[in-house]
């Protein structure tokens, strides 16, 4: 496969979706009404760039 292919493929975008979510899960959570709201948030927020990173630099390479 190619490198043109590799980074066209749906699996990177499918994955940059999930990254999205989750991302958007730990903004939301930000203004729940509970004890940790917030940290908990930020732990959300942090895998979600984290998964986002992941796709992106394995569509450069």
């Amino acid at each position: 496969m190619s490198s043109m292919e590799e980074a066209n493929s749906e699996r990177h975008y499918i994955l940059l979706i999930i990254a999205v979510i989750i991302g958007l899960v730990g903004v939301y959570l930000r203004f729940a009404d509970f004890k940790h709201a917030s940290a908990v948030a930020n732990v959300i927020m942090a895998v979600g760039v984290g998964v986002g990173l992941k796709a992106v630099f394995t569509i450069i390479k």
